[in-house]
């Protein structure tokens, strides 16, 4: 018997990075679509799938994607991409359903959110639902599998609760803190997922899934704060603190930004509870049963400890943040580049040298004047950026995609380059390469260069303006890199 061919969309994502491994060792020969093949490229499994580079909304693309797939993953979404991401989200569903029902494919599979019986939903499980419906509808046998919050480390919802709970000893929040929910480990989601690549072909429905416990957010924030050694949490409930508000407040908080929050922030409202445990008929929980929120959190926790985290939420694209990439023509025809460009000769090894280039960052921080990193990072959440509290996915690597702080790897390459684009707001587009140059003499080279594309004139006064502060910011930057490079060579 063949094994089953699987196409995974949003494989660079949060949840399909983590499905991929699991479905190549159920033996399935996983085709996986994407928009950036360097993204796929970065991770462990590439070298075992097939990449196929597609756009969602574009239907020939998706159509040679879906070619001779016998089960279709559909893990897109569009949640905190700004204006109507409802709309995008069907469009792109639409599309999907159409394409796998002309290239016969067996089944979908698709995982979304609750649909509480008798509440309003929030934008985002209402989006989640018109998805599901459209794929239910396609004439191919789909499973919808409907859950909750989803705990396991990197995701947007864990992210939530930890720095919410962490940073926040005294809380007043809204009254959905109140709100009963059944929380999932990513985990179970995921062998959820592989399993109902193997359901019957008249199976067509949707599948509530949650965890062992029902539980209110509030609890969530208490068990959290108990596993993690902290003082039990003191939460001031109102009832004024609307939605929007509450999106902005998790946005300054933590890492999560407030286009991101909303969406969340309101989906807390409903009550996301299952209505039924169908699933497991025909996928039985595994003898130890679900994993319970205790333990779910202990093995997020573990992960972020050991620097184990595969993929991240920020994994996906930062709304509103620029995807195009940096111009080969030094005097490109689309208009100014301005550069900062620096040289410096380091008396440590390259290896040394890239050890500390690609652990910037983060933890880490930026090797020059934190006050104003700090301070740019703080403005930039105020007018809606990603600012620094994102961090970095693992404290020691990089790969392409990867999220690092208000900046996205867009290029690294043989432990000698590594090129980050800009995802602060700014008035323009902007780039940071740093450079790990030839050896000579017992010297290494360090070659550092900023480059910044304004839009319009306010992105001319925005490079005058901080063209000053860039002996300080990224002169200090670069010495006291070359520093710790010196400091780890003599150690």
């Amino acid at each position: 018997m063949s094994p089953t061919r699987s196409l995974v969309t949003g494989a660079t994502g949060y949840v399909g990075g983590r499905l991929v491994p699991i479905l190549l060792a159920a033996g399935h020969d996983v085709r996986v679509m994407v928009r950036d093949e360097r993204k796929a490229r970065a991770h462990l499994w590439s070298d075992d799938v097939e990449i196929a580079v597609a756009d969602a909304t574009n239907a020939d693309q998706v159509a040679e994607a879906m070619a001779d797939i016998d089960v279709a993953y559909f893990l897109l979404h569009s949640i905190g991409t700004g204006g109507d991401f409802a709309a995008t989200e069907r469009g792109i569903a639409e599309t999907f359903a159409a394409e796998a029902l002309r290239a016969g494919v067996r089944r979908i599979v698709y995982l979304g959110g609750m649909d509480p019986a008798g509440e309003k939903l929030s934008e985002h499980l209402r989006s989640r639902k018109e998805v599901g419906d459209v794929l239910l509808a396609s004439g191919v046998p789909t499973a919808v599998l409907q859950a909750g919050v989803v705990i396991g480390s990197g995701s947007a919802s864990f992210e939530m609760l930890r720095y919410l709970t962490e940073r926040l000893p005294i809380m007043v929040t809204p009254k959905w803190v109140n709100t009963r929910i059944q929380p999932i480990a990513i985990r179970d989601v995921l062998r959820y997922l592989r399993g109902c690549a193997d359901l019957p072909d008249d199976v067509n429905r949707a599948f509530d899934i949650g965890g062992p416990e029902v539980l209110t957010y509030l609890d969530l924030m208490q068990r959290f704060a108990a596993i993690s050694g902290l003082p039990r949490r003191r939460i001031l409930r109102v009832p004024v603190l609307t939605p929007g508000l509450s999106s902005h407040w998790v946005g300054l908080i933590t890492p999560v930004p407030a286009s991101l929050a909303r969406p969340l922030v309101e989906s807390l409202k409903n009550t996301v509870v299952a209505s039924d445990d169908d699933i497991k008929k025909y996928v039985p929980d595994l003898p130890q049963g679900l994993i319970a929120f205790d333990r779910s959190v202990e093995l997020a926790l573990t992960k972020v400890q050991d620097l184990d985290v595969p993929t991240r939420w920020s994994s996906a694209a930062t709304a509103g943040a620029p995807s195009e990439g940096l111009p080969t023509d030094p005097d490109w025809a689309g208009g100014s580049l301005y550069q900062d460009e620096r040289t410096r000769e380091v008396s440590a090894s390259p290896e040394h040298l890239w050890t500390i280039i690609e652990g910037i960052g983060g933890r880490n921080g930026w090797y020059s004047w934190a006050l104003a990193w700090w301070a740019r990072g703080v403005l930039d959440r105020v007018v809606g950026g990603p600012g620094l509290r994102r961090g970095r996915r693992n404290a020691k690597a990089l790969a392409v995609g990867d999220a690092l702080d208000f900046w996205r790897v867009e290029e690294t390459d043989d432990k000698s380059y590594l090129r980050l684009r800009a995802e602060m707001k700014l008035p323009g587009l902007a780039w940071l390469e740093l450079e790990v140059g030839s050896t000579e003499g017992g010297t290494t080279t360090f070659h550092h260069r900023a480059l910044f594309h304004p839009r319009g004139l306010l992105g001319q006064a925005y490079w005058w303006a901080i063209l000053p502060f860039h002996g300080i910011i990224f002169g200090s930057m670069q010495k006291n890199i070359a520093k710790a490079a010196e400091a780890l060579e003599s150690a």
